[in-house]
């Protein structure tokens, strides 16, 4: 696969993750605590392939390693709401395993990258 091609698969996945996040932060409930932990969820989960996207269009090296940096950081903090929702049981579904184990997929696919550059 070239790194076009990568790129092209990459961007896809992050917004079908970004999807999968916005769909599931719908679904918490509307408490004063869900509705923090929505918000910071739904701008952390599609912040990573805007970052990305963003990235793939950079004018410089230097802003190329800043956008994925950014979204190896969103990954991360994707999985920390991700992993606090889950902790407090504030929705019953079976999705937010997947989505932590995708959110980690993403930080280690950045972090790699990063750790290329």
């Amino acid at each position: 696969m070239t790194n076009k091609e990568f790129a092209e698969v990459l961007e896809k996945r992050t917004i079908a993750f970004a999807i999968q996040i916005l769909k599931f932060s719908s679904s918490l409930p509307s408490t004063t605590e869900s509705l923090v932990l929505r918000h910071q969820l739904s701008k952390s989960g599609t912040s990573i392939g805007a970052n990305y996207r963003e990235a793939n269009r950079s004018r410089s090296p230097k802003d190329f390693k800043n956008k994925i940096s950014i979204s190896l950081a969103e990954a991360s903090e994707t999985d920390y709401w991700l992993e606090i929702i889950e902790e407090m049981n504030l929705v019953n579904n079976p999705n937010i395993s997947k989505m932590r184990i995708e959110a980690k997929e993403l930080l280690a696919i950045f972090t790699s990258i990063v750790s290329k550059l």
